[in-house]
């Protein structure tokens, strides 16, 4: 990597406040919706010839700016007065961010590793390398060997282009993006609550709310531009009273009225707690839980058993600020709820989501002035990635186990239905990763992100982007920790450099207008999917090619399409609609031309069967609801209070590593500080990483402010200076920023010691809690980690036929689908010897004789169909089945408690060839094997058929063989 460069203010034309030393700046107090006073915070380094509308991607609150350009260069930026979410406001990082766009060692080229190092190319060979990979990898391993990584800080319209490539071009379930880090469990607890996803408040209800609820959300340092407002409602007449839970004293919890402060992993018990004071003290909303939600009879039952006390003593919160708390709730007119990552990144992460949800809607507050829900996102664009598909989701919000879902858009791309992928829930981001490690996905393209500092457990994560068979793509504008461990690097144009547009948590969508060229060869995400999508030739059934657009406005019109009737309706915006005002909030359509301040006014929820995003999941394992339960349930437009009990994190501490760790965010930079490091303002307002800790406890251990401090897990060891205060004993906290592109010589980035697991329901990593040990040391002693090239790379740069090469380099492990095909053999086979046994045992039922010998044919009836596939895909003998048959075959025992254990023995014969079938229907599915779909789907109609009298024949025989002697 090429050290970075920092882009300081040599000189400052005009400047409304220095936003570095003043975060928030003045106050502007205010009451009532849309009163806000503008306020058009700017910095420039000149005057700018013209200006461009544009908005800030760097935090998720999304505020509008206009761009300085002078002599074809950024000069400056401007708050834009005259937009809805902040009234010309922009924080430290959108004051100061634009600087790095200019630093010296943007990426401009592509690059092609070889034995020696980077080399730079030429974009045909750079993409035709990339192209050849992905033809070959699909003829030899399927779609399934390629997957996306992706991020939260692309375009609506580049999302939609990626997704439609992934999902209909390729055909690939292994998508999904760095938002995975930061906003899955916003979206999953919307869905499992509401029944899709997108915001059910908006900012304009911090204007009149009598109560806000910040759960794990350090808005003043993450969302300062929101914070402004609150500030300056706090300071107005009827100011609202403020409740925030943080393990951490910050700014926010300053501010608050009540700070809670929980042991980390303990959220669930907090929010039941809660829930458990509003009900007792009477301030459920009867009417609107009885008529417009499904549940509360369980989640009483469930929050019943968190009383104060028991909060305490698994939490630390004293009973008394927990009854404090419930009091302002109960007494409050209007509520605001606010979510982040001290919920998303910790144990039951979606669970306790749901309960922040469940307040709100206990109390009625939901779809009125002043109260909302702000499940936030971490990053900028991260709701369009959630919308278009670039993700684990479908797109427009559809819902992947509906087959009606996956045929409209079927028809909508003119596509096969089974080119989609939506045999099974969608792999996330760290089961791609564990996939990779596994060699069974081959390609890697990462975008816009940086997961070699990002992602839990990082000697791991290295190890895995070496994988020698792991073919990695970064596109990128800077070079990163990841892409120094890359195979092929795309050099992308960045903010200003392009046009497009994005939408923010409380859903406004921005356009944001190209201002500059980018730098070299660099080329939009946009135009790099288009040209991947050219050379790969992904057609539709008719022939024609599958990306019919060409350009962002076209690109964004045929995202309206595929949104509209859906929830996040955009068919009422267009770019024109969007240049020149304000942001304009979806559901933006005929009904609703002008957009849509907030949702659920009529309190009916997009939870129907036919149009809910997820038929939901068990809140606690992650098990996912059937359509059939669903459906036997259909919530028919209410909401659903999900309950859930508190169980405890999976790591704790222990005397060999005795505190508590948890990661997080700094106001002056976003991410791995990509961009923001490489400005010189943001980078001295905070340069260096640190561990936070407990006064008592640097005592103890003989620490003082600035010393260096070793701090150890069970996965890896950072280096890092002392900062001490502000965090209650026994528990540190290191923001996770920091990594290695600025060569800092020693190991300091925080997901060094983190840990590779997630959340059940929405595959969330469990950022906020490790066991870590700490040690004063004198000055630092480890190297920053190294990123040698790999194997693949190595193949490719001495090879004429490069994609040849990097597969044929190392011999293919075999496919196992043929282990399941002699799997379902033997069991097949199993069954029917076991069945034929049970009839001849029991000759005096007539019923039992006749039936077994039936469903003993209908078994060896389908061992020639089975014999077909195994001639075309192999089979490898397993001796389960075998073993199975001999541990459960049926003794043969004329009796009625004989005959009980013999039909047992073989239901759980029965059930084992249906899963072999499962795991079969699965296989053929990804495959795109209609005869083994067929072959499938027959035999486990039959075999449920076999199954159901087994079971139906058992319940009748017991009763009298196990209740009378015989």
């Amino acid at each position: 990597m090429r050290r970075p460069s920092r882009q300081s203010l040599t000189a400052i034309a005009r400047r409304s406040r220095d936003s570095i030393a003043d975060v928030w700046g003045e106050r502007t107090p205010f009451h009532g919706e849309g009163q806000w006073a503008e306020r058009v915070d700017e910095l420039l380094t000149a005057e700018p010839d013209r200006w461009v509308q544009s908005a800030c991607t760097l935090c998720s609150n999304g505020c509008a700016l206009d761009i300085g350009v002078k002599e074809g260069r950024i000069v400056g930026v401007r708050g834009r007065a005259v937009d809805r979410v902040n009234r010309g406001r922009l924080g430290p990082k959108g004051l100061h961010g634009w600087q790095a766009m200019a630093s010296a060692d943007r990426l401009t080229k592509p690059l092609i590793r070889t034995r020696s190092g980077f080399r730079e190319a030429s974009w045909d060979e750079a993409m035709d390398l990339i192209v050849a990979r992905s033809k070959e990898l699909v003829e030899r391993y399927t779609a399934s060997s390629i997957g996306f990584y992706t991020t939260g800080q692309l375009m609506l319209e580049e999302y939609y282009t990626l997704g439609v490539i992934g999902k209909a071009g390729l055909g690939t379930p292994h998508m999904d993006g760095n938002t995975r880090l930061c906003t899955a469990t916003a979206a999953a607890s919307l869905k499992e609550t509401f029944g899709a996803d997108g915001q059910p408040g908006g900012y304009s209800d911090v204007d009149t709310t009598d109560c806000i609820l910040h759960v794990g959300h350090n808005i003043a340092e993450t969302d300062t531009v929101l914070w402004m407002k609150v500030l300056d409602r706090r300071r107005g007449p009827n100011p609202p009273r403020m409740i925030a839970i943080d393990m951490r004293e910050t700014a926010t919890t300053r501010e608050a009225d009540i700070h809670l402060a929980p042991k980390p992993g303990t959220n669930m018990a907090v929010m039941n707690g809660l829930l458990n004071l509003v009900i007792e003290g009477g301030a459920v909303d009867r009417a609107f839980v009885e008529g417009r939600t499904m549940g509360f009879e369980s989640l009483r039952e469930v929050v019943s058993e968190y009383p104060p006390e028991r909060v305490e003593a698994i939490s630390g919160v004293p009973a008394a600020d927990l009854r404090a708390a419930a009091r302002i709730l109960c007494e409050a007119k209007s509520l605001v709820s606010t979510v982040l990552q001290g919920v998303y990144q910790s144990m039951q992460a979606t669970a306790v989501a749901c309960q922040v949800n469940n307040l709100n809607l206990v109390r009625g507050m939901i779809g009125r002035p002043g109260c909302g829900i702000l499940q936030m996102n971490g990053q900028p664009t991260a709701q369009n990635n959630r919308e278009c598909g670039a993700d684990g989701d479908l797109p427009g919000f559809r819902n992947w186990d509906n087959p009606d879902h996956v045929a409209e858009l079927a028809r909508l791309w003119n596509v096969d239905v089974d080119t989609i992928p939506h045999w099974a829930p969608p792999t996330h981001a760290m089961q791609i990763f564990h996939y990779a490690e596994q060699s069974s996905i081959r390609m890697l393209w990462i975008q816009a992100t940086n997961p070699a500092v990002s992602l839990p457990d990082l000697a791991r994560v290295r190890a895995i982007l070496q994988n020698p068979n792991l073919f990695v793509v970064a596109q990128d504008i800077f070079p990163t920790e990841t892409t120094a461990l890359a195979d092929v690097v795309l050099p992308a144009a960045g903010w200003g450099e392009k046009t497009g547009t994005f939408t923010n948590v409380d859903r406004t969508v921005h356009i944001a207008l190209k201002a500059v060229e980018p730098p070299g060869e660099a080329r939009s995400d946009l135009d790099i999917f288009l040209d991947y999508a050219r050379r790969m030739d992904f057609r539709d059934r008719d022939g024609a090619p599958l990306i019919k657009w060409h350009d962002p406005e076209s690109a964004f019109e045929a995202w309206k399409a595929c949104s509209a009737g859906r929830p996040c309706d955009y068919t009422g915006l267009t770019y024109a609609k969007l240049t020149g005002g304000s942001g304009i909030p979806w559901p933006c359509n005929e009904r609703r031309p002008e957009g849509t301040k907030r949702l659920y006014e009529d309190h009916v929820f997009p939870s129907a069967f036919e149009t809910c995003e997820s038929f939901g999941h068990d809140l606690v394992t992650g098990g996912v609801v059937t359509p059939e339960e669903y459906k036997a349930r259909d919530p028919r437009g209410k909401a659903i209070l999900k309950a859930a009990h508190y169980h405890p994190p999976h790591e704790t501490p222990d005397e060999a590593y005795p505190f508590w760790l948890s990661t997080g965010r700094l106001v002056y930079h976003f991410h791995t500080r990509t961009r923001t490091d490489r400005s010189q303002a943001l980078h001295e307002a905070a340069p260096e990483a640190y561990v936070q800790m407990n006064a008592d406890d640097a005592a103890r251990l003989g620490i003082a402010e600035g010393d260096w401090v070793r701090v150890d897990s069970r996965r890896g060891r950072i280096e890092v200076p002392a900062r001490i205060g502000d965090i209650a004993p026994g528990r540190v906290f290191v923001p996770f920023h920091y990594g290695y592109f600025d060569d800092p010589g020693r190991m300091r980035a925080a997901n060094e010691l983190t840990l590779f697991e997630w959340d059940p329901v929405s595959k969330q990593p469990h950022f906020k809690y490790a066991a870590v040990s700490l040690e004063r040391i004198d000055a630092p002693a480890t190297s920053q980690p190294d990123t040698a090239p790999s194997l693949v790379s190595d193949a490719i740069e001495s090879a004429r036929h490069l994609a040849d090469a990097a597969v044929a380099m190392v011999k293919p492990a075999r496919a196992h689908v043929r282990d399941y095909l002699g799997l379902m053999d033997g069991s097949e086979r199993a069954l029917a010897d076991a069945l034929d046994k049970v009839a001849e045992a029991h000759p005096r039922e007539p019923d039992i004789r006749n039936e077994c010998h039936l469903l003993a044919e209908w078994s060896r009836s389908e061992l020639d169909a089975i014999a077909g596939l195994i001639a075309r895909y192999g089979e490898a003998r397993e001796a389960e089945p075998k073993r199975l048959g001999k541990a459960v075959s049926p003794q043969g025992k004329a009796s009625g408690f004989g005959l009980v254990r013999d039909l047992h023995d073989c239901w759980l014969l029965a059930n084992e060839t249906h899963m072999s079938l499962v795991v079969l229907d699965q296989a053929a599915k990804g495959l795109r094997d209609e005869e083994m779909m067929g072959l499938v789907e027959r035999m486990d109609a039959q075999n449920k058929r076999q199954r159901t009298w087994l079971l139906t024949r058992i319940k009748q025989a017991a009763p009298q063989a196990l209740n009378v002697p015989s």
